[in-house]
């Protein structure tokens, strides 16, 4: 084969090798676990939640052909790291700690962290108040992080899910949770946390909280990354973002 005859079956393979990339599906990882009103099933098995709606407008705007993906928390970044989803949009805030390993998008969404504990407490959101309590939070979260460097003096009980620390907050098993604003206003609006009621905003550390939620990728997917750059900001710009969370939230939660 002469030289122009090879260069030519080369470019065509390369573009032939892109079109195949381009195609492919982008998985995205959520948690396996509900986190109404971010992601759960409803009725139908169907995933739902303002989350799995922003994933899927940030998809169309950035044109990725994109797969919900559920996956156990605890191990939901070593499966980004082994490549088996391709991207983690699941409430995951941006921290130092998480850069080291994953890079993240632009934020999409940042509320604050609360205690909730029975309306009969009389208690606050500082290490001072909760000392001497239990306070439950989940395993492997930017909350069960704070709790280990702030509440010393309280008790801590680790859970694999929110819902399960819920399911105790409302048996009286725990004193105290500590969770986001947004899923736990969700949770003392139910008939479940009717008992409970959110007794204000953690202290900020924004090395241990986080700057936001954003998207999680493998080191190195730069193309990705960008690609869905370009997304959270196609759907800010547009009002689709505002007309998302006004379908959930009574206000703004970037």
């Amino acid at each position: 084969m002469n030289v122009k005859k090879l260069l030519a079956s080369g470019l065509a393979a390369a573009i032939f090798s892109a079109g195949v990339v381009s195609a492919e599906e982008v998985k995205i990882g959520i948690a396996a676990e509900p986190y109404p009103p971010f992601a759960s099933l409803d009725s139908s098995g169907t995933w739902v939640g303002w989350e799995i709606d922003v994933i899927n407008a940030v998809c169309a705007a950035a044109e990725l052909d994109c797969v919900i993906t559920p996956v156990a928390w605890d191990g939901i970044i070593p499966s980004l790291t082994g490549q088996q989803i391709d991207a983690i949009m699941a409430s995951m805030s941006i921290t130092e700690e998480r850069l080291k390993t994953i890079d993240f998008s632009d934020p999409y969404y940042n509320t604050p962290a609360v205690i909730v504990a029975d309306k009969s407490m009389d208690i606050e959101a500082t290490p001072e108040s909760l000392a001497g309590k239990v306070v439950g939070i989940q395993a492997s979260t930017i909350h069960q992080a704070y709790a280990q460097e702030y509440f010393k003096d309280s008790e801590l009980r680790v859970y694999q899910t929110q819902d399960e620390a819920n399911q105790d907050l409302f048996a009286g098993r725990i004193d105290a949770t500590q969770a986001d604003s947004i899923a736990m206003a969700d949770f003392v609006n139910s008939d479940a946390g009717a008992c409970c009621e959110i007794k204000g905003a953690v202290a900020d550390d924004p090395v241990i909280l986080g700057r936001g939620v954003g998207a999680g990728v493998r080191k190195g997917q730069d193309d990705l990354l960008e690609a869905l750059n370009k997304g959270i900001a196609a759907i800010l710009a547009d009002g689709t973002h505002e007309k998302i969370t006004s379908n959930y939230f009574s206000a703004s939660i970037y």
